[in-house]
């Protein structure tokens, strides 16, 4: 299972943290793995493209299945900034409504 955890510092969105692996398929064909991919690297990239802000990143490459990403107390305050993370939670919420046996956010 992916297990989602919405980072915050003052009520303010600041990143996220994706652990685990959805199990939903074999591997290449994990749907939920890939809709959740998509939608933790889209943001990554939003986030420095289009928000300039410079989110920081750690994953496991090798074995997969952990990404945290966090942004500064003063870049999460930027509204674009604001505007990808709750676009993020909004696509996340959206998986868990039609694969919650795969996907969870965690407190």
């Amino acid at each position: 299972m992916i297990k989602t955890h919405f980072l915050s510092e003052n009520d303010i969105v600041c990143g996220y943290l994706l652990q685990g692996h959805a199990d939903s398929g074999e591997y290449g064909y994990d749907i939920v793995c890939a809709a959740v991919s998509v939608l933790a690297i889209n943001t990554v990239n939003s986030l420095e493209q289009l928000a300039l802000v410079q989110p920081q990143v750690v994953s496991d490459d090798e074995n997969g299945g952990y990404l945290k990403v966090t942004l500064s107390q003063a870049d999460a305050k930027k509204p674009a900034a604001q505007l990808l993370l709750n676009s993020f939670e909004l696509g996340i919420r959206s998986i868990i409504d039609n694969y919650q046996e795969y996907i969870t956010i965690e407190d």
